[in-house]
């Protein structure tokens, strides 16, 4: 087994690439052998001499390990496509409009500006998370030789992407400015996703007046680039107050995921944002199913299967909703989409492509002038929600984690909860409109718990009954996040 396999992190590379005291384990070295390992990888897939797209976030590692690819790749003898700061939706566009055979994005998406990674992506979509591992096993010093630098061209391509997004919108209207008369607020987090600001709303007539953090920065200094953090969707909804806007959007740092914010400043992510995706893609294919990840909540079942859909939830991961929806699809079963809470999305008329500025246009189609909520109005929420993650002390994590899974299981036998469908872990139903759902992190030493009550004071009765559950545990798993109000 490869030395490299801790970067693993679900479908893509990920490490520490700053030093802050803790040390270095994804270097520019490193990120040009699992280059050279996905250009060997696309040779012996009948692709003699490919070329491969190249691209990166603001992170400011970003340069150096966008060098090493660069310089991997071009050991292999690929020809290099050198996109500069883009988004990762943009460089999976470059395997349809550039006929690149591949393309890596240097990215670590909303995690700390440290932390660095590499995406991996070919014309069928990214890399699962089995073929990401065997590059990681194939990772080797580079070939000796003379480098061909004239095998390595810079393209602004990043303009057409954004052209392609104002092509689908208008076509999707009819109209060439949709948003005139409407102001719309984007936070960028300092990501790549500033340019949609100038190159789509505002040539959509949109007014984008208020929007912040457009400018890409690093070290993100405003806030965390993520639409789940709630801190960083508070910002968002201040300055969608504070510009009096009709909708705000926030994207993450490579723009494969996004969220939206009502005129009143709430946030419209997570089971809502599921709820007005779905909503719109119901309405363009009456009866259809839809994909998601297993967190979300049971008022979203209700409200999909209101509108004439079928809910069909499955493990987390992005690639694990889009893989379940692509094989719906060749089952038979028409499934336009697939959606993950964290805000990822893909539409199948997309390459079932994850792409947040995309997903934001479909929804700006849909609403056509109306509020989000307008959209979801019968969405039943939540009263209380909650998600910890609980520590596996041992190192064998994995049989701790499923003897805890075993103890909420064994309480369904015994009548204390309802079963429910188990994709990952173990979901039990209180009965009462709430859920707890027990799983095992894929990669991780780690229980995440999601827990869901439609009474007041529901939540802490849930932690409390768990807690009880795994006290015969309590030594090999912290229980702390239970225990605490």
């Amino acid at each position: 087994m490869s030395e490299y396999l801790g970067l693993l992190s679900g479908s893509d590379i990920r490490g520490t690439a700053i030093d802050l005291g803790a040390g270095v384990d994804l270097t520019p070295e490193i990120a040009a052998m699992a280059a050279a390992a996905f250009a060997r990888r696309l040779k012996a897939g009948g692709c003699a001499n490919p070329a491969v797209a190249l691209g990166r976030d603001p992170r400011l590692s970003g340069p150096a390990l966008l060098e090493g690819a660069a310089r991997g790749l071009l050991s292999e003898g690929a020809a290099v496509l050198d996109l500069g700061l883009s988004t990762t939706p943009a460089l999976f566009m470059a395997t349809q409009d550039l006929s690149a055979d591949g393309s890596i994005m240097v990215t670590a998406s909303h995690l700390p500006y440290e932390r660095n990674g590499l995406k991996f992506i070919t014309k069928g979509g990214g890399l699962p998370s089995s073929a990401v591992k065997a590059l990681l096993c194939d990772l080797r010093p580079l070939q000796q030789g003379k480098i061909d630098e004239n095998q390595r061209k810079t393209v602004a391509f990043l303009p057409l992407y954004a052209q392609g997004l104002l092509d689908y919108i208008r076509a999707e209207t009819g109209e060439a400015q949709p948003l005139r008369g409407r102001r719309i607020v984007l936070d960028a987090g300092n990501g790549s996703g500033g340019f949609f600001a100038e190159s789509v709303l505002k040539p959509l007539g949109a007014d984008i007046t208020g929007s912040v953090n457009l400018r890409p920065d690093g070290s993100f200094p405003a806030h965390s680039p993520n639409p789940e953090d709630g801190a960083a969707m508070a910002a968002a909804g201040r300055a969608v107050l504070e510009a009096r806007a009709d909708l705000g959007v926030i994207f993450d740092a490579d723009c494969d995921r996004a969220a939206l914010i009502g005129p009143d400043g709430a946030p419209v992510n997570r089971n809502r944002l599921v709820a007005l995706v779905a909503a719109a893609e119901l309405q363009r294919n009456p009866g259809a199913a839809i994909v998601t990840d297993s967190v979300t909540s049971l008022g979203l079942t209700a409200f999909i299967e209101s509108l004439g859909g079928v809910h069909r939830r499955f493990k987390r991961g992005y690639n694990n909703v889009i893989g379940e929806a692509r094989r719906l699809n060749e089952s038979g079963v028409n499934c336009p989409m697939a959606m993950e809470t964290s805000g990822h999305c893909a539409f199948r008329d997309h390459f079932f492509l994850d792409d947040g500025a995309f997903m934001v246009c479909r929804a700006l189609a849909a609403l056509n002038g109306r509020r989000p909520m307008d959209l979801i109005s019968g969405l039943q929420e939540p009263l209380e929600e909650g998600e910890f993650r609980l520590r596996l002390k041992n190192a064998d994590f994995r049989a701790d984690g499923q003897a805890a899974i075993g103890l909420l299981r064994a309480a369904i036998g015994r009548g204390e909860f309802l079963p429910d469908e188990d994709f990952e872990g173990v979901r039990a139903l209180d009965g009462q409109g709430g859920y707890i759902l027990l799983r095992l992190s894929l990669h991780d030493p780690v229980l995440p718990v999601n827990l869901e009550s439609a009474q007041k004071g529901g939540l802490n009765r849930l932690k409390a009954r768990l807690f009880d559950l795994l006290r015969p545990l309590e030594g090999a798993i912290g229980l702390e996040p239970l225990s605490k109000e």
